[in-house]
Parts: C-alpha cells; sequence; structure tokens
C-alpha cells in the first residue's frame, strides 16, 4: 500500500517553505502527499508582506475531506495562523490514530509573525498534548517553555519543560545556536544529542519545514522515531550544502537532493 502523509500548513508562493516544501519533500521521500491549506501568504524569497488565516471552519472542511477519503499514515502541521485554527484542529487531533508531528511555527525566517496573539497559550495548552512529536526550533522551544534558550543545557531544560506540556516527544533543534548543528531528542524521559557539522550558507528558507515533512514522511513509511530523526536530520544538511542558489534573498533548500542513504 502506498504511504500517504498529510501536511496542516500555510501556503508559500514562491515554493520554498510551508505546504509547497512539505509535499515535495514527501514526494522526494516516496510518500504521497495530502494538505490542508491553513493561511495564505504573500512571500518570496527576500520577505513577507502579508498573511491571510483561513476561517477554521473551513480548515476543518479540508481536513474531513481528506480523513473521510484517503487517510493518512502520519500527519504534521506548519503553521496554522490563529488560535480559532489551532483549537479548531485540536479538537480533531484527540480523534487520530496516526501519528501528529507538530512544528510550532510562530515566526517566518522574515521576521513575520505567523500566529496571532493568545495563541502560543492554545498551542501550548490544547494541541501539544497530542502530538507524538513537536519540533520547535531554540526560539519557538523557549516561548513554549517559559525560558531563554541560549545552549544545549538549557535546550535540554526546555525540552523537558515542554514534554510536561503533554506530546510523546519533543526535538529541539539548535540550528540558531553557534558551533556544531545539534539536535536534541527528547523520548521516553531521555535526551539524546545528533551532532552534525553545521552548513554554511544563507539559503535556508524552509528548512525547519522540510525537518519536520521529512521525519513525517519516515514515520508514515513505518520508520521508527529514533531512526526517522538522524535520517531526515542528514537529508536536510545535504539539501543545504546543494542548495540550488534561487532567488535574491533566503534562497530555498535543494528538496531534490539524495534520500537513498536515508531511506536504507
Amino acid at each position: 500500500m502506498t504511504a500517504v502523509a498529510l501536511t496542516i500548513a500555510g501556503s508559500d508562493p514562491s515554493g520554498g517553505a510551508g505546504m509547497q516544501a512539505d509535499l515535495k519533500t514527501f514526494h522526494q521521500h516516496g510518500v504521497y502527499g495530502a494538505g490542508v491549506v491553513t493561511l495564505l501568504t504573500v512571500q518570496n524569497t527576500q520577505s513577507v508582506s502579508a498573511v491571510q488565516v483561513l476561517e477554521p471552519s473551513f480548515v476543518i472542511a479540508q481536513l474531513d475531506a481528506v480523513l473521510e477519503d484517503i487517510p493518512p499514515q502520519a500527519a504534521k502541521t506548519g503553521a496554522l495562523g490563529s488560535a480559532a485554527v489551532i483549537a479548531a484542529l485540536a479538537g480533531r487531533a484527540r480523534e487520530f490514530r496516526f501519528p501528529l508531528v507538530v512544528d510550532p511555527v510562530m515566526i517566518s525566517k522574515h521576521g513575520a509573525p505567523l500566529i496571532d496573539d493568545g495563541a502560543q497559550d492554545v498551542l501550548r495548552v490544547r494541541l501539544l498534548p497530542h502530538a507524538f512529536l513537536v519540533t520547535p526550533n531554540v526560539h519557538e522551544a523557549g516561548a513554549l517553555a517559559g525560558m531563554e534558550v541560549r545552549d544545549t543545557a538549557a535546550m535540554e531544560r526546555a525540552a523537558a519543560a515542554i514534554a510536561r506540556l503533554g506530546p510523546r516527544n519533543v526535538l529541539v533543534k539548535g540550528g540558531g545556536l553557534s558551533g556544531p548543528a545539534i539536535d536534541l531528542l527528547w523520548a521516553d524521559g531521555r535526551c539524546t544529542a545528533l551532532e552534525g557539522p553545521r552548513v554554511p550558507g544563507r539559503n535556508t528558507h524552509g528548512t525547519g519545514c522540510v525537518f519536520s515533512a521529512a521525519i513525517t514522511a519516515l514515520l508514515a513509511r513505518g520508520v521508527a522515531l529514533g531512526d526517522a530523526v538522524p535520517r531526515a536530520k542528514a537529508f536536510v544538511a545535504e539539501a543545504i550544502r546543494s542548495a540550488p542558489g534561487l532567488g535574491r534573498g533566503m534562497g530555498p533548500v535543494n528538496i531534490h537532493a539524495s534520500v537513498q542513504q536515508q531511506m536504507a
């Protein structure tokens, strides 16, 4: 049977992040991708100039249409936009019988807010308890945990604090810190450090989306989380290293990067 993965996320018309990046990543990992749009953006590699969040009822109608016809083996969220959308999704997520990866997208790489005031509390209290995995970067981890995250010790404390909110597993991404690219996976009450070389370059648009989408695709294929995360990390590193150099700003990564090693 063909594995199916679902993304519930915003749209990036330049194709480097959001739903477009998720669907490309699913396809590159041999998974059929379905998508529920939560918000529309006007953006490219240089800026985000507008964001329009869809009505919660329309988001849920899309979700129900997919679930009743092409149920996924795994799903992920990206930018959700509003407290109302998050609350509506949380109401459905309690019924999910597949792993949900929550990428708590709060601010774009250009600095544009992708979640409204008050939505963080709804995300923390209503949605995270239904997550199989939550994948914050250091800034998002700090916001969710209510602390500053400036080193790996703080990353571990933040991961433990987020785990107490209810998600089964937490992956704190350390790309925003200096030094080696260290991510921390909190699973089964303990933390595992995943270290890799820091790949230089400005073309990192969509890396968080691609990372969480690759994990989701691997989970849909039946890969265990402990194997899925390092494989996805390796894929993202190669995608950054081989970025095509598109656009005049912070360009997209190469979602056509090889996954042969990661799919072994």
